[in-house]
């Protein structure tokens, strides 16, 4: 069966942005077809001209991950 976008429910979503950072990181709650509960975290850039470019997550700084851990325990809240 192939991916249907209606079927993707967003239970939460919240960002965290360093202070004068380019990157933008999202820690997501989504249930897909009503199915388990399931925690998504995305990375996001802005490029020269300010638009949004997603990419891989990757490796994060001590930083981020201190910026996303209360987002993470609001999103694990959430999953209850």
């Amino acid at each position: 069966m192939p991916y249907d976008s209606k079927l993707d429910e967003c239970l939460f979503s919240e960002s965290w942005e360093k202070e004068g950072g380019a990157d933008i990181i999202t820690v997501s709650v989504y249930s897909y077809n009503k199915g388990a509960k399931k925690l998504q975290i995305t990375r996001a850039a802005k490029d020269k001209s300010g638009e949004l470019r997603y990419g891989k997550l990757g490796r994060m700084t001590k930083e981020e991950i201190e910026g996303i851990l209360p987002i993470i325990n609001k999103a694990i809240s959430k999953m209850a």
